[in-house]
């Protein structure tokens, strides 16, 4: 999905909620969000933050990861190589999440190219199946884990138990970047 086609998000939102007959306050009780939240989101008046958005699918039973490559036909023969054009655009407010998939169906890996805008969050706490592993490229990310906070400086880097809930923030003034991987694939 193009950063273009960032402003349908609303659009299949809605449709998805019409396809399960759910009416938007039904939507941000199960997400646990406002149903103004929910409204503006699905008139694409705002992009919706990481944790948002996971809190909409999740009342879907969506990954974002099949959020996003739902739309996208999966080849006869998959290539192995993958150009940057073809990767998954994720993200909004500063940050940005550039999933690598071959769009292999039953695929149970993820790899992620994230940036961080300074002064950026992926919101409220995310929390997932899986586990995840990561190294920090550039800048710093703050990881909120398990009651702690942690700092991973360009060259280090995590694992973390996904089903953990987790945050993570460019406390920096330069932006952060990252690249990381996931399993199973339900980012």
């Amino acid at each position: 999905m193009s950063r273009a086609d960032w402003n349908a998000i609303g659009e299949r939102l809605a449709e998805l909620r019409k396809q399960h007959q759910y009416s938007q306050r039904k939507v941000a009780e199960l997400a646990g969000l406002t149903h103004s939240a929910v409204s503006t989101v699905e008139q694409n008046k705002v992009s919706p933050s990481i944790s948002t958005l996971h809190k909409l699918l999740g009342v879907y039973g969506l990954s974002l990861a099949e959020f996003f490559a739902e739309q996208e036909a999966a080849p006869a023969h998959p290539s192995i190589v993958i150009e940057p054009s073809e990767r998954i655009q994720l993200g909004s407010q500063g940050v940005s999440l550039e999933l690598i998939h071959g769009k292999q169906e039953g695929a149970t890996l993820g790899m992620l190219i994230e940036t961080y805008a300074p002064g950026s969050s992926t919101g409220d706490r995310l929390s997932h199946s899986g586990e995840e592993v990561g190294t920090v490229l550039e800048g710093s990310i703050e990881i909120s884990y398990g009651g702690e906070t942690y700092t991973v400086n360009a060259g280090q880097s995590y694992i973390i138990d996904n089903a953990i809930p987790h945050t993570f923030s460019n406390k920096g003034d330069v932006s952060a970047r990252l690249i990381s991987a996931h399993t199973p694939l339900t980012l």
